[in-house]
């Protein structure tokens, strides 16, 4: 039996837990956001906004920092270790995850949410909100879950290297 090195270990963990989002946002882009854009408005706001404040919790956190955390390893090791064949896997991978990804949530998604946090649901204003919400909260979905896919096959081909 072969000894797992605590590289091979990251690159397992980076392609895990790139998967796990991948899978997560995927579900937001080809469902949840889908059904709750043919909900009222006020009805679909009110679902987002539980959504985004059920979310913070331990669980999910942990991927949220952990993943980008893990992949900042993995661009570290490339850097460290361009010798070895998966060096380029851990960098591509780990520089697709954080952009494409932690980045994208953190500048696009989640000013979003705090702009929806803030809205009355009820109000005509909010209707509004709502109709721009949908579309670009989704578009940069979107780009999450092919980051996050993306990220994962390069950490999974970096094991097979």
């Amino acid at each position: 039996m072969n000894e797992m090195s605590a590289l091979d270990l990251l690159t397992f963990l980076c392609a895990v837990a790139c998967g796990l989002s991948a899978g997560f946002f995927f579900a937001f882009s080809v469902g949840v956001m889908q059904a709750l854009g043919k909900l009222p408005p006020a009805q679909g706001i009110t679902a987002m906004q539980s959504i985004n404040v059920a979310v913070i919790n331990p669980w999910f956190m942990t991927l949220f920092f952990g993943a980008p955390a893990a992949c900042a390893f993995a661009i570290a090791a490339s850097v460290l270790a361009w010798q070895d064949p998966r060096a380029a896997w851990w960098l591509a991978g780990g520089l697709v995850y954080v952009v494409g990804t932690f980045f994208v949530t953190m500048f696009c998604n989640v000013p979003r949410n705090n702009a929806l946090a803030k809205a009355a649901p009820a109000s005509a204003e909010a209707a509004r909100l709502w109709t721009a919400y949908l579309k670009e909260w989704t578009a940069w979905n979107h780009v999450r879950t092919v980051a996050a896919l993306t990220a994962a096959v390069a950490f999974s081909i970096a094991i097979y290297v």
